[in-house]
């Protein structure tokens, strides 16, 4: 069995972790940049100013590309390096830079998707609030239109937001990610706020200007709660889970994806951050909901839960010894399969997996490889479960594999090695890992050589 013909297999990346070059050709700061330079902020000190220097060396990287096989390749547009104050006067050669890595996309049978945003937000703009701002939704529609503006006859496949329970739970609650901020939750959720008109104003910019007809999509977390039995309560007992908001906490779908497909916030999260909720002006609310075409779902992990005395979602304990990766999180198969089953269920709407994989133990072995098993396994196994949620009617359209290649993980540094290839941070030299050898079959099949 294989996936649909026109399925999509790619890989991802974003800017701040690959592309290096921070204050080359008139980038301006990111947070990330400013965060990195706050003792203990990283692990070892380490910083995005170099990473994969991909900024210098991305057409020998989309040589890697083919060797892989890939079909499509998911990026982010670095907004600082487009626009070095946020807002205001554009940057050429940062626009040359994107101009450039699409054509050699596309001349290499690529397809590029673009994400406007994936934490990267501009150091000047912060100064003046950031997303706590209420008009960051329009310096964000302002960055958008310039990228659409330049980009838009040849990129087609757009998403605005990457993951922004993460940017505002771990960079606005618990100071862990940049900007590094404490708040309370209702801060949070007017940064959220924010956040979901920034990304109604961008596809309205988007649907307005761009030279090809556009499809538009968002990539949040997508939090998975699956069932640890094949119950219909433990089903419908995760179901409900995976489309609430039972904590005071940003860690969680709805609060997210309701408002931008469905036109407001869910009655559950309501209740649960009652007077922390923001206040919603005239319009918000239509200005979020725009029609979209696909929803993408960062997926690497879930958490069984079965029903309790109650009806509810009760968390079940993983055995001893279960399985982790690198990184210490835990390797559930089962995520891929109702993860996008229920988002489906719920949406309606067309599903990518925007990003899945796992942090390994990589290096290069005597023999001039990297053999990384465990990496091929896990994929193995989350795309079997992806397989079986297509078979049972969910309308997946493509899968991107986190990531490219070995980059900057945020505050963890180069700890962590989630690539099909493998990078040396000190030459620059790159080396294609077994996974990404394997990963080739698996496009070339169409999926049929997963068994």
């Amino acid at each position: 069995m294989s996936f649909p013909a026109s399925f999509v297999w790619g890989a991802a990346t974003s800017a701040y972790q690959v592309e290096g070059a921070a204050a080359q050709d008139g980038r301006g700061l990111s947070v990330w940049d400013t965060f990195c330079k706050q003792p203990g902020a990283i692990w070892q000190g380490q910083s995005g100013d170099r990473a994969c220097d991909h900024y210098n060396r991305f057409r020998g990287d989309i040589g890697l590309m083919q060797e892989i096989g890939l079909r499509a390749y998911r990026f982010s547009i670095s907004w600082p390096r487009v626009l070095p104050r946020g807002v205001g006067e554009v940057n050429e050669k940062g626009l040359a830079f994107y101009d450039a890595l699409v054509d050699g996309l596309l001349a290499a049978g690529i397809t590029p998707y673009a994400t406007l945003f994936h934490w990267d937000f501009p150091e000047a703009l912060y100064q003046r609030g950031g997303w706590l701002n209420r008009e960051s939704a329009e310096w964000f529609a302002e960055y958008a239109q310039v990228v659409v503006d330049r980009l838009s006859d040849r990129v087609t496949n757009w998403m605005t937001l990457n993951e922004p329970q993460v940017f505002i739970k771990f960079g606005h609650g618990d100071g862990t990610n940049a900007p590094g901020l404490k708040l309370p939750l209702a801060e949070q959720l007017l940064a959220a706020h924010h956040c979901l008109l920034a990304h109604g104003r961008s596809v309205q910019v988007i649907r307005a200007r761009a030279k090809k007809p556009a499809r538009v999509g968002i990539a949040p977390v997508c939090v998975v709660k699956y069932p640890a039995s094949a119950s219909a309560g433990d089903i419908e007992a995760a179901r409900a889970a995976t489309s609430g908001v039972p904590e005071r906490l940003l860690w969680n779908n709805a609060w997210f994806y309701d408002p931008v497909v469905l036109g407001g916030y869910p009655a559950e999260g309501l209740a649960m951050y009652g007077a922390d909720v923001p206040g919603a002006a005239p319009g918000d609310f239509e200005l979020m909901k725009q029609p979209m075409d696909f929803l993408g779902l960062n997926i690497y992990e879930g958490q069984p839960v079965k029903a309790g005395a109650d009806g509810k979602a009760e968390v079940v304990a993983r055995p001893v010894g279960h399985p982790m990766t690198a990184f210490r999180w835990p390797v559930e198969p089962e995520s891929l399969y109702w993860g996008p089953r229920f988002m489906y269920e719920r949406y309606k709407l067309p599903i990518y997996i925007t990003e899945n994989g796992l942090s390994n133990i990589d290096w290069v072995s005597l023999d001039g490889k990297v053999h990384d098993p465990q990496r091929i396994d896990f994929t193995q196994r989350y795309l079997l479960a992806l397989r079986r949620a297509v078979a049972d009617g969910v309308d997946v359209r493509g899968y991107f594999h986190w990531s490219l290649m070995d980059n900057f993980e945020w505050s963890a540094g180069y700890k962590e090695r989630f690539g099909l290839i493998h990078v040396d941070f000190e030459t620059q030299g790159r080396v294609i890992k077994d996974s990404a050898k394997w990963y080739r079959g698996v496009i070339e099949s169409n999926g049929g050589s997963l068994g």
